[in-house]
């Protein structure tokens, strides 16, 4: 199965409107410079519901096949990487609905104009207590946060102030989603790209949850019975992780060729793009892209036709998919790298766009999950 797979019904099969495109586009520039979304994007993660496009239908969510989520998220990213990552984050964490008791999940996707950000470290403490759980910690890199009415964290079970331990004598750890209400917003991200993804830190303070807003993330304890729910969690990570590095960096190729276009070589002469290998370096950075993307899509696609089917997703199966996600990633690294020197200082000015997209892409691409 490739790209030409059977087309979803639902309306984000189209990854991104032209409309929308010049919406985010347009506001991107002050959006760096103020260090968060500006309003009419976040009003249009609301208005077009990409917010809860992960979540269960049963509880007011989209529950959108992955493949179609994951490229409006890499056509959003192609756009601002800021916006895109806040999209895919935020999005990311509303998918953890399909794990939560359906009442609870259908109260918090019920949420007016509900964003739910978070961190996966599992950096803080549950103490058991009656039932529920006293959380006490600190998270790190919660994109979105100031838009945030709901924090996902991972934190170690405790009782009696002792940890508790799995089979294998490790600390048990367990995932919750907590209002923000109840959270305290800790600004601290100061990142020289993805400015505008404000991913800020976040405390609680011995706050007291009931125990139905934790849950744990694996196919069999899904609590919605979509074939989302049950494509593995990493695998989800891998390829909407990669999307937003692989739409940063076709958006920098884009403008690199103007930026190329208006340079001449120093010793020639010629224009730059006239100068013997640099039309070919540009070319074959652009095939190389093409090729790692198409493959890296074929795999997701054939990935989400099992799982969709029936099937669980082996270990090879997630093994390849990450693969073709690294791959990607390694591919967009090369091209970006190994155009900028030809870009000109234009392309080092912070106010440029062009400059903006490097800064988001070099940022970005610093994921662990994304390391070689």
């Amino acid at each position: 199965m490739t790209d030409t797979a059977a087309p979803s019904r639902h309306p984000f099969a189209a990854p991104l409107a032209g409309r929308d495109a010049q919406r985010i586009l347009r506001h991107a520039a002050a959006a760096d410079a103020a260090r968060f979304l500006h309003p009419v994007q976040q009003a249009l993660l609301h208005r077009r519901g990409w917010l809860k496009m992960l979540a269960p239908r049963s509880c007011g969510g989209a529950e959108l096949a992955l493949p179609d989520a994951v490229r409006l998220e890499e056509a959003v990213a192609a756009v601002d990487g800021s916006m895109g990552w806040v999209l895919t984050l935020c999005a990311g964490a509303g998918w953890f609905a399909g794990f939560l008791p359906p009442q609870t999940a259908r109260a918090i996707i019920g949420t007016r104009r509900v964003c739910v950000g978070g961190s996966g470290a599992p950096t803080g403490h549950a103490e058991l207590e009656g039932e529920g759980y006293r959380i006490t910690g600190r998270w790190d890199y919660a994109s979105g946060a100031p838009m945030a009415t709901h924090f996902t964290l991972n934190a170690v079970l405790r009782e009696h102030g002792r940890p508790l331990l799995d089979e294998h004598g490790a600390p048990r750890i367990r995932a919750f989603i907590i209002p923000a209400a109840l959270v305290r917003m800790e600004p601290s991200w100061g990142s020289i790209g993805m400015r505008a993804s404000a991913s800020h830190s976040y405390r609680v303070d011995g706050q007291w949850l009931h125990r139905d807003h934790g849950f744990a993330i694996r196919p069999e304890a899904a609590t919605s019975p979509g074939p989302l729910y049950r494509f593995p969690f990493y695998s989800l990570a891998f390829v909407t992780l990669a999307a937003n590095v692989a739409g940063m960096a076709a958006h920098f190729m884009q403008l690199a060729r103007p930026a190329m276009s208006r340079r001449k070589h120093s010793m020639s002469g010629l224009p730059l793009l006239e100068a013997p290998g640099v039309a070919e370096l540009l070319s074959s950075k652009e095939q190389a892209y093409g090729a790692a993307r198409a493959h890296f899509y074929q795999l997701l696609d054939d990935a989400w036709a099992q799982v969709a089917a029936g099937a669980q997703l082996d270990a090879e199966g997630a093994g390849s998919l990450q693969a073709a996600s690294l791959a990607l990633v390694a591919v967009s690294r090369q091209a970006v790298d190994e155009l900028y020197p030809y870009c000109g200082l234009y392309a080092a000015h912070e106010g440029s766009e062009i400059n903006r997209v490097w800064r988001d892409f070099h940022t970005a691409s610093q994921h662990s999950l994304l390391l070689p």
